[in-house]
Protein backbone atom coordinates (compact mmCIF):
# COMPACT_ATOMS: atom_id res chain seq x y z
CA UNK A 1 0.00 0.00 0.00
CA UNK A 2 1.99 3.66 -0.70
CA UNK A 3 1.82 5.97 1.90
CA UNK A 4 2.99 9.39 2.26
CA UNK A 5 6.34 8.11 2.85
CA UNK A 6 6.49 7.17 -0.73
CA UNK A 7 6.16 10.23 -2.00
CA UNK A 8 9.24 11.93 -0.39
CA UNK A 9 12.65 11.40 -2.72
CA UNK A 10 14.35 10.52 1.17
CA UNK A 11 13.63 8.98 4.31
CA UNK A 12 13.29 11.07 7.14
CA UNK A 13 12.54 8.55 9.59
CA UNK A 14 15.96 7.20 10.17
CA UNK A 15 17.09 10.62 10.62
CA UNK A 16 14.17 11.32 13.31
CA UNK A 17 14.82 8.19 15.06
CA UNK A 18 18.23 9.14 15.29
CA UNK A 19 18.53 12.64 16.48
CA UNK A 20 18.97 12.12 19.98
CA UNK A 21 16.14 14.32 20.90
CA UNK A 22 13.80 12.01 23.23
CA UNK A 23 10.61 14.13 22.43
CA UNK A 24 11.39 14.21 18.46
CA UNK A 25 11.95 9.80 18.91
CA UNK A 26 8.89 9.50 20.70
CA UNK A 27 6.91 11.27 18.86
CA UNK A 28 8.39 9.78 15.80
CA UNK A 29 7.19 6.48 16.95
CA UNK A 30 3.77 7.44 17.92
CA UNK A 31 2.29 9.85 15.22
CA UNK A 32 4.61 8.48 11.68
CA UNK A 33 5.09 5.00 12.74
CA UNK A 34 1.86 4.33 14.71
CA UNK A 35 3.79 2.57 17.52
CA UNK A 36 2.43 1.56 21.55
CA UNK A 37 4.44 4.17 22.92
CA UNK A 38 2.71 5.00 26.03
CA UNK A 39 1.79 8.18 27.59
CA UNK A 40 3.09 11.34 26.77
CA UNK A 41 3.62 11.87 30.14
CA UNK A 42 7.05 10.15 30.30
CA UNK A 43 9.04 13.20 28.75
CA UNK A 44 7.62 15.48 31.88
CA UNK A 45 10.36 14.71 33.92
CA UNK A 46 12.82 15.00 30.80
CA UNK A 47 15.86 17.28 31.66
CA UNK A 48 15.01 20.29 29.11
CA UNK A 49 11.46 20.06 30.99
CA UNK A 50 13.09 20.52 34.42
CA UNK A 51 15.30 23.24 33.52
CA UNK A 52 12.86 25.32 32.28
CA UNK A 53 10.33 25.01 35.40
CA UNK A 54 13.28 26.13 37.57
CA UNK A 55 12.67 29.46 36.07
CA UNK A 56 8.94 29.74 36.99
CA UNK A 57 8.05 32.00 39.83
CA UNK A 58 5.51 31.17 42.64
CA UNK A 59 2.75 32.41 40.61
CA UNK A 60 2.98 30.81 37.42
CA UNK A 61 4.88 33.64 35.33
CA UNK A 62 8.61 32.63 34.05
CA UNK A 63 11.27 34.69 34.90
CA UNK A 64 12.45 37.21 31.82
CA UNK A 65 16.14 36.95 31.18
CA UNK A 66 17.28 39.92 29.73
CA UNK A 67 17.27 44.12 31.20
CA UNK A 68 14.07 45.30 31.92
CA UNK A 69 13.20 48.77 31.20
CA UNK A 70 10.25 50.61 31.73
CA UNK A 71 7.45 49.80 30.14
CA UNK A 72 3.60 50.08 29.76
CA UNK A 73 2.38 47.64 31.41
CA UNK A 74 4.32 46.39 34.77
CA UNK A 75 3.31 42.67 33.43
CA UNK A 76 4.85 42.99 29.77
CA UNK A 77 8.54 40.96 30.81
CA UNK A 78 6.40 37.97 32.88
CA UNK A 79 4.03 37.46 29.93
CA UNK A 80 6.16 37.74 27.21
CA UNK A 81 8.72 35.23 28.68
CA UNK A 82 5.56 32.90 29.86
CA UNK A 83 4.07 32.83 26.20
CA UNK A 84 7.77 31.72 25.21
CA UNK A 85 7.79 29.10 27.87
CA UNK A 86 4.28 27.72 27.31
CA UNK A 87 5.21 27.03 24.11
CA UNK A 88 7.83 24.51 24.52
CA UNK A 89 6.11 23.30 27.13
CA UNK A 90 2.98 22.15 25.73
CA UNK A 91 4.05 21.75 21.74
CA UNK A 92 7.26 19.86 22.79
CA UNK A 93 6.21 18.03 25.49
CA UNK A 94 2.76 17.43 24.87
CA UNK A 95 2.30 18.94 28.98
CA UNK A 96 -1.58 19.79 30.13
CA UNK A 97 -2.79 21.25 32.67
CA UNK A 98 -2.46 17.60 34.97
CA UNK A 99 0.90 19.19 35.51
CA UNK A 100 1.00 22.13 38.27
CA UNK A 101 3.42 24.16 36.54
CA UNK A 102 1.42 24.32 33.84
CA UNK A 103 -1.87 25.12 35.64
CA UNK A 104 0.23 28.22 37.07
CA UNK A 105 1.39 29.67 34.26
CA UNK A 106 -1.98 29.31 32.57
CA UNK A 107 -3.87 30.83 34.95
CA UNK A 108 -1.06 33.69 35.23
CA UNK A 109 -1.99 34.13 31.20
CA UNK A 110 -5.74 34.10 32.04
CA UNK A 111 -4.85 36.71 34.51
CA UNK A 112 -3.76 38.94 31.38
CA UNK A 113 -7.25 38.53 29.79
CA UNK A 114 -9.79 40.97 30.25
CA UNK A 115 -12.84 41.16 29.95
CA UNK A 116 -13.25 41.23 26.46
CA UNK A 117 -11.80 38.30 26.20
CA UNK A 118 -8.29 39.07 24.49
CA UNK A 119 -4.84 38.71 26.16
CA UNK A 120 -3.25 42.31 26.72
CA UNK A 121 -0.08 43.50 27.79
CA UNK A 122 2.18 42.45 24.67
CA UNK A 123 1.87 46.00 23.26
CA UNK A 124 1.05 48.16 25.75
CA UNK A 125 -2.63 49.24 25.66
CA UNK A 126 -3.08 48.00 22.26
CA UNK A 127 -4.88 44.58 21.03
CA UNK A 128 -2.74 42.37 19.74
CA UNK A 129 -5.10 39.89 18.12
CA UNK A 130 -2.09 37.37 16.90
CA UNK A 131 -0.95 36.61 20.30
CA UNK A 132 -4.28 36.30 21.59
CA UNK A 133 -4.96 33.70 18.99
CA UNK A 134 -2.17 31.72 19.53
CA UNK A 135 -2.42 31.72 23.46
CA UNK A 136 -5.92 30.24 23.11
CA UNK A 137 -4.69 27.98 20.75
CA UNK A 138 -1.75 26.89 23.77
CA UNK A 139 -4.07 26.78 26.41
CA UNK A 140 -6.90 24.54 23.81
CA UNK A 141 -4.43 21.86 23.27
CA UNK A 142 -3.64 22.34 27.50
CA UNK A 143 -6.72 20.79 28.11
CA UNK A 144 -8.70 24.17 28.61
CA UNK A 145 -10.65 23.42 25.26
CA UNK A 146 -14.22 23.52 27.49
CA UNK A 147 -13.11 26.18 29.54
CA UNK A 148 -15.55 29.50 29.12
CA UNK A 149 -12.58 32.16 29.54
CA UNK A 150 -11.16 29.95 26.17
CA UNK A 151 -14.87 30.72 24.61
CA UNK A 152 -14.56 34.03 25.46
CA UNK A 153 -11.05 34.37 24.07
CA UNK A 154 -12.67 32.60 20.69
CA UNK A 155 -15.79 35.53 20.72
CA UNK A 156 -13.50 37.81 20.76
CA UNK A 157 -11.65 36.80 18.34
CA UNK A 158 -14.38 36.55 16.08
CA UNK A 159 -15.83 40.48 16.65
CA UNK A 160 -12.20 41.20 15.68
CA UNK A 161 -12.20 39.64 12.22
CA UNK A 162 -12.05 42.35 8.74
CA UNK A 163 -14.78 41.91 6.60
CA UNK A 164 -13.09 39.91 4.11
CA UNK A 165 -12.98 37.22 7.32
CA UNK A 166 -9.56 37.26 8.02
CA UNK A 167 -7.39 39.37 10.74
CA UNK A 168 -5.01 41.65 11.09
CA UNK A 169 -3.66 44.18 13.95
CA UNK A 170 -5.94 46.60 14.18
CA UNK A 171 -2.95 49.90 14.68
CA UNK A 172 -2.08 48.32 11.59
CA UNK A 173 -5.01 49.35 9.57
CA UNK A 174 -4.21 53.15 10.20
CA UNK A 175 -0.97 55.18 9.25
CA UNK A 176 1.32 56.62 12.00
CA UNK A 177 4.86 57.91 12.58
CA UNK A 178 6.96 55.58 13.91
CA UNK A 179 6.93 58.51 16.70
CA UNK A 180 3.56 57.50 17.65
CA UNK A 181 3.25 54.30 16.92
CA UNK A 182 5.99 53.93 19.30
CA UNK A 183 3.93 56.01 21.99
CA UNK A 184 1.15 53.82 21.31
CA UNK A 185 2.58 50.49 22.10
CA UNK A 186 4.50 51.88 24.66
CA UNK A 187 2.98 54.17 27.26
CA UNK A 188 -0.53 53.99 28.91
CA UNK A 189 -1.92 55.19 25.79
CA UNK A 190 -5.88 54.99 24.16
CA UNK A 191 -6.61 51.51 22.02
CA UNK A 192 -7.01 52.29 18.81
CA UNK A 193 -9.59 51.09 16.84
CA UNK A 194 -9.17 48.83 13.96
CA UNK A 195 -10.42 49.62 10.37
CA UNK A 196 -12.35 46.60 9.39
CA UNK A 197 -12.64 47.58 6.17
CA UNK A 198 -8.91 46.92 5.37
CA UNK A 199 -7.43 43.55 4.01
CA UNK A 200 -6.59 40.81 6.31
CA UNK A 201 -2.71 39.80 6.97
CA UNK A 202 -1.79 36.53 6.52
CA UNK A 203 0.73 36.78 8.92
CA UNK A 204 -1.65 37.60 11.93
CA UNK A 205 -4.30 35.33 10.17
CA UNK A 206 -1.82 32.08 10.36
CA UNK A 207 -1.08 32.78 13.97
CA UNK A 208 -4.99 32.92 15.34
CA UNK A 209 -6.02 30.27 12.49
CA UNK A 210 -3.83 28.02 15.15
CA UNK A 211 -6.74 28.45 17.74
CA UNK A 212 -9.09 26.93 15.63
CA UNK A 213 -7.15 23.87 13.96
CA UNK A 214 -6.70 23.14 18.04
CA UNK A 215 -10.33 23.37 19.23
CA UNK A 216 -12.08 20.17 18.18
CA UNK A 217 -15.47 22.23 17.69
CA UNK A 218 -14.09 25.48 16.09
CA UNK A 219 -12.29 23.85 13.34
CA UNK A 220 -15.23 22.50 11.66
CA UNK A 221 -16.54 26.19 11.90
CA UNK A 222 -17.65 28.06 8.45
CA UNK A 223 -15.56 30.70 9.93
CA UNK A 224 -12.14 28.82 10.66
CA UNK A 225 -12.68 26.94 6.76
CA UNK A 226 -12.80 30.66 5.13
CA UNK A 227 -9.76 31.75 7.02
CA UNK A 228 -8.17 28.75 5.98
CA UNK A 229 -9.08 29.51 2.88
CA UNK A 230 -7.61 32.79 2.62
CA UNK A 231 -4.37 32.15 4.42
CA UNK A 232 -3.69 29.67 1.69
CA UNK A 233 -4.39 32.20 -1.37
CA UNK A 234 -1.17 33.93 0.14
CA UNK A 235 1.35 31.42 0.19
CA UNK A 236 4.51 32.62 -1.19
CA UNK A 237 3.56 36.21 -1.73
CA UNK A 238 4.30 39.70 0.32
CA UNK A 239 1.64 40.60 3.13
CA UNK A 240 -0.33 43.64 3.05
CA UNK A 241 1.36 45.24 6.02
CA UNK A 242 4.39 46.68 6.27
CA UNK A 243 5.64 44.01 9.68
CA UNK A 244 7.07 41.01 8.24
CA UNK A 245 5.92 41.80 5.12
CA UNK A 246 8.54 39.63 2.85
CA UNK A 247 7.68 36.83 1.08
CA UNK A 248 10.60 35.17 2.37
CA UNK A 249 9.05 34.63 5.80
CA UNK A 250 7.18 31.98 4.13
CA UNK A 251 10.21 29.93 3.86
CA UNK A 252 11.90 30.81 7.70
CA UNK A 253 11.14 27.97 9.89
CA UNK A 254 11.04 27.38 13.53
CA UNK A 255 9.48 25.61 16.21
CA UNK A 256 7.68 25.73 18.56
CA UNK A 257 5.65 27.82 16.35
CA UNK A 258 5.91 31.91 16.60
CA UNK A 259 5.49 33.87 13.61
CA UNK A 260 3.74 32.47 10.76
CA UNK A 261 5.65 30.64 8.04
CA UNK A 262 4.36 27.71 5.37
CA UNK A 263 4.58 24.79 8.08
CA UNK A 264 2.64 26.11 10.77
CA UNK A 265 -0.26 27.49 8.25
CA UNK A 266 -0.14 24.03 7.01
CA UNK A 267 0.18 22.63 10.51
CA UNK A 268 -3.48 24.46 11.06
CA UNK A 269 -4.60 24.28 7.52
CA UNK A 270 -4.19 20.34 7.19
CA UNK A 271 -6.32 20.08 10.72
CA UNK A 272 -9.19 22.77 9.32
CA UNK A 273 -9.62 19.99 6.71
CA UNK A 274 -8.43 21.63 3.66
CA UNK A 275 -8.46 18.69 1.08
CA UNK A 276 -5.37 18.29 -1.31
CA UNK A 277 -7.34 19.18 -4.42
CA UNK A 278 -7.39 22.14 -3.62
CA UNK A 279 -4.44 23.76 -5.79
CA UNK A 280 -2.91 26.01 -3.12
CA UNK A 281 -2.51 22.86 -0.74
CA UNK A 282 -0.91 21.06 -3.45
CA UNK A 283 1.37 23.88 -4.44
CA UNK A 284 2.56 23.41 -0.49
CA UNK A 285 2.76 20.10 -0.48
CA UNK A 286 5.35 19.65 -3.61
CA UNK A 287 6.80 22.46 -1.94
CA UNK A 288 7.53 20.09 0.57
CA UNK A 289 8.36 17.60 -1.08
CA UNK A 290 10.67 19.19 -3.77
CA UNK A 291 12.24 20.91 -0.49
CA UNK A 292 13.69 17.54 1.50
CA UNK A 293 17.31 17.65 1.70
CA UNK A 294 19.07 14.96 0.81
CA UNK A 295 19.31 13.99 5.08
CA UNK A 296 16.26 13.65 5.27
CA UNK A 297 15.33 16.64 6.99
CA UNK A 298 14.66 20.48 6.00
CA UNK A 299 16.61 23.78 5.70
CA UNK A 300 15.39 26.29 8.32
CA UNK A 301 15.24 28.65 6.12
CA UNK A 302 16.07 29.43 2.25
CA UNK A 303 17.40 32.88 2.08
CA UNK A 304 21.54 32.76 1.61
CA UNK A 305 21.96 35.62 4.13
CA UNK A 306 20.48 33.42 6.78
CA UNK A 307 22.33 29.94 6.29
CA UNK A 308 24.52 29.78 8.67
CA UNK A 309 23.75 27.39 11.26
CA UNK A 310 22.88 28.85 14.96
CA UNK A 311 22.94 26.71 17.92
CA UNK A 312 20.19 23.94 18.34
CA UNK A 313 19.56 24.47 14.60
CA UNK A 314 19.78 20.39 14.36
CA UNK A 315 17.74 19.91 17.21
CA UNK A 316 15.13 22.38 15.63
CA UNK A 317 16.01 20.99 11.80
CA UNK A 318 14.33 17.51 13.43
CA UNK A 319 11.18 18.93 15.01
CA UNK A 320 10.28 20.63 11.80
CA UNK A 321 10.78 17.41 9.87
CA UNK A 322 8.27 15.92 12.34
CA UNK A 323 6.22 19.10 12.04
CA UNK A 324 6.58 18.71 7.89
CA UNK A 325 5.86 14.43 7.91
CA UNK A 326 2.63 15.21 10.21
CA UNK A 327 1.35 17.35 7.78
CA UNK A 328 2.15 14.97 5.04
CA UNK A 329 0.64 12.33 7.04
CA UNK A 330 -2.78 13.99 7.36
CA UNK A 331 -2.59 13.92 3.64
Amino acid sequence: MSTWLDKLRYDPIAPLLSCGVDAVIYFTRRDLLGERVGPARQLWSLPDVEKRLRKQQSYGAFTYPGKRVPVHPPHYYDLLETWKQFRFLVDQYAMTKAHPAVERAAEFLFSCQTREGDFRGFLGNQVATYYTGAIVGLLTKAGYGADPRIDRGFDWLLSMRQDDGGWTLPILTHTFTKREQARLFMADAETVQGDAGRPFSHNWTGMILRAFAEHSRRRRTAAARNAAKLLKTRFFKPDVYGSYKSPDYWERFQYPFWWNHLVAAMDAISRIGLLSDDPDVRRALDWFVRRQQSDGLWKLNNDKKRTAQHAGANEMRAWIALAICRILGRY
